[in-house]
Order: structure tokens, then sequence, then C-alpha cells
């Protein structure tokens, strides 16, 4: 039976967290009553209560953290406050739903659960391998402190919703869950968001090719390494009949402009930040190859990336380092260099640069795969199941 449930998430606000808003229609559509708490956005979702088809969103203001890893420190700190506050003021509720980063919810979890809630930790990172990944700071006291907070949010969760069957043996091995404790929801683009128009030629300044790579911007995402393999592609395989387009923002944008110009990339890549949909769709419908360069480190290469989704919803070939499960998103769809190889990146590059009927091949696979196994329709069985099993 659907009653109320209330969804944590920090890290991004909604319904720009696309995933989120999924999740949030999906169970609104099932009958839930469903509230979000999330940060306030800086451009879009800026309103501190707003209803938005019949998903009531609590948003709070939160300054995102600088200075490394005790500025995150702050950050949470803040958002556990608010987040908790908010929970207070919307009273009762059946499942509290909480989406990581950070590991903290487990907190205003377990206060909820002593008021009769369930308690769902929808699991979006691994935070230990996370950390791993973004500061180089080995494991320290610091590691030790987000397995710590891991370990207790998995104790504390009910059931465990995890993206991908990787994240699922993790919440088995590590967690300690029981194999029907556990859920795979994967994330999978919105179909009627994502669909091809007609290619605007202006966007490829004037060169027959256009590559294209979309999402964040972050230490662990890998742009400074597609930077460097298409300096690669210009200087080692000759290749000066394309223009690039990196879409998105995030804690390393200013930094990665600056890389582009040390490299001599200035003339060849735009940098446009985060855009309106229908700009994305004109870039993506444009491209001729679409990159993925996220390097394989002990989160990527667990982790399934939402660009690689979203590359395949619009039938654009993609090129991608050799990680686990960008396999098994993308199979067919992308072609692999080996784990952070730059030179053999931009050779893949020229390769489908050269061939229009692979490239093409490729596209009307990947678009099967999120129509079909890979589709939201899936996700959402999972998801009420998952519900299901959290209200015995």
């Amino acid at each position: 039976m659907p009653g109320k449930a209330l969804i944590l998430v920090e890290n991004l606000s909604v319904p720009f967290d696309r995933r989120v808003w999924q999740e949030s229609t999906t169970l609104r559509d099932a009958g839930w009553e469903v509230h979000v708490i999330c940060p306030q956005g800086t451009k879009r979702d800026t309103e501190r209560e707003v209803e938005i088809d019949g998903v009531k969103i609590h948003r709070y203001p939160l300054r995102a953290a600088t200075g490394g890893p005790l500025g995150y420190l702050s950050e949470y700190g803040s958002a556990l406050w608010h987040t908790y506050r908010l929970a207070r003021r919307i009273g009762p509720v059946d499942v509290v739903h909480a989406c990581n980063p950070p590991d903290l919810f487990y907190l205003i979890g377990k206060a909820l659960k002593r008021r009769g809630a369930s308690f769902v930790f929808d699991q979006h990172d691994l935070v230990p391998e996370l950390y791993l990944s973004r500061f180089d700071r080995g494991k320290d006291f610091l590691y030790r402190l987000v397995c710590r907070l891991e370990r207790k949010t998995y104790q504390t969760a009910d059931v465990v919703i995890a993206t991908n069957e990787s994240y699922r043996e993790v919440a088995q091995s590590r967690g300690g869950k029981k194999p029907d404790e556990v859920f795979v929801v994967r994330s999978a683009p919105a179909i009627e968001r994502f669909h091809e128009v007609p290619p605007d030629e202006s966007l490829k300044r004037g060169k027959p090719h256009m590559l294209c790579y979309l999402g964040v911007m972050g230490p662990q995402d890998g742009v400074d390494y597609a930077l460097r393999s298409l300096a690669r592609l210009r200087d080692e395989q000759g290749r000066t009949d394309w223009h690039a387009a990196f879409v998105g923002g995030g804690d390393t944008f200013d930094a990665m402009v600056a890389l582009s110009k040390e490299l001599g990339l200035a003339d060849f890549v735009d940098f446009t930040g985060r855009i309106p949909d229908e700009d994305l769709l004109r870039y993506l419908s444009t491209a001729d190859v679409c990159l993925s360069p996220d390097p394989l480190n002990p989160l990527n290469d667990v982790s399934t990336m939402n660009k690689v989704m979203e590359y395949m919803a619009m039938a654009r070939p993609i090129v991608s380092f050799d990680l686990r499960e960008a396999k098994v998103s993308a199979g067919e769809a992308a072609v692999y260099a080996p784990p952070n190889d730059e030179s053999e990146f931009a050779k893949l590059i020229a390769l489908l640069l050269d061939d229009p009927q692979e490239r093409r091949r490729m596209g009307e696979l990947g678009q099967a795969r999120v129509h079909g196994p890979l589709s939201w329709e899936n996700s959402r069985k999972a998801l009420l199941a998952a519900y299901d099993a959290a209200r015995p």
C-alpha cells in the first residue's frame, strides 16, 4: 500500500538531478505522496518550496565545498542540519529514501525509523572509492571515517538500491546485506528528453567532424585525459579536421579551459558550461563521436556513467577507456582504449571519424540498448519492488 515517501539528496538540486526526479515521478505514479529535500540550485531550482507535477520539493541554501576534503565537512554538516530541520517540518513518513553522497543521512534514517519509517539507502556512489579517486591522500583518517559512515548506513538500511551489479556486490560483501535486500535500479536516460534534432553545422566551426563531451567536470571525470588525447589526435595522428565541444560544468571547469590553452587547443574546442536541453540536443545531434574519458580508478571502474547512457539514447558512437561497468553499459556501442592510454584513445577517435558506416552501426546498437534492456521501465519495476521489500 503506497504511503508517504521522503527522498533526501545533497549533491544536486531536484529536478535537475534526473535520476532522483525519475524515481520521484515513478513513486508518484504508483500512488505515493512524495517529498524531496535537496539543496537550491544557483541558476535553476532556486525556489525554497515548490510543487512540481505533484512532487513536493523542499530546498535549502548550500555553499559548495572548497579547499579539499576538509571543505566537505563544512558542506555536509550544513546539508545535514538543513535536511534534519526540513524533515522535522514535513512530519511522519512511511519511507525515508537517502541518496548519497554523503553517507550521513543514516542519522536521519535512524531517527525516522524510531517513528515507524523504513530506511532505503540509494547508493549513487561508493564514497570510500570516491575519496581515493578524488583526493591523493591514501587510506588516511578521513578515508577510515568514510568507510565507517558507509558501514553505519548499510547497517541502518532496510533495503539498498544499487545503480549496477558492481555496487550490488559491494553492498553484499562489504555491507553485509542479504541478496533479497539489494535491488539494482540502473540510471537510464529519459527517452522523451533525448531525441535527435537536425544537426547544426555551425557548431563544427567549419570543420568536417565534431566531437562532444557531456557531463560533470570534476577531478575524477577525465576531461584532462580527453584534452590530452585531442592534442595527440592533432599531433600524432595529424588530424585537424575536427572541432570539439565540452558541455557541462564542475569543480575543474576553469582548470580545463586553462589546460586546453596550454595544449594549444583553444581554436579546436569550445566549453559551453551548462546549457538548456534544446541546445544540448543540437550539440549531441551534430556530434560524430562522443567521448567518455573517465580514467581507470577505484570508483570509475565500477560506476555507471550517465553520459554513456545519454550518448546511446542519442545514437552516438562512443570512445571510452576499458572500464568494467562502461563495457556493461555500452557493449558494442563503444570502442575501448586501454585504461588511461591517451594515444590509443586518440587512434580510436581517428578510426571512427574515418568510418561513418561503423559510427552509424554503433549508434543504432546503443539506442536499442537504452530502449530495451537498459530502459527506465526495467528500473521502475526494480524501484517499486525495493519499496515493497522495505515495507513488509
